[in-house]
């Protein structure tokens, strides 16, 4: 499973993640930080978990729980 699906799992909205997933340089940094995530001894889902905290605590957005009933 790639990290976009992941992080859809976690309700992060396709549009934000559309625009992180745009820029190469945006793209390292995610894969970088999910890399050390697992690395550190989460699971790629808790790693994915924990960067969508990060990202609702960063940009202020609400989680996409409309993706539940899709």
């Amino acid at each position: 499973m790639n990290i976009y699906t992941r992080l859809r799992d976690h309700f992060i909205p396709s549009v934000v993640l559309d625009e992180i997933f745009r820029k190469e340089e945006d793209i390292a940094t995610l894969e970088s930080a999910f890399r050390t995530l697992i690395d550190d001894g989460y699971t790629e889902d808790n790693a994915a978990k924990k960067i969508a905290e990060m990202v609702f605590n960063e940009t202020g957005i609400d989680p996409d729980y409309g993706l539940e009933e899709e």
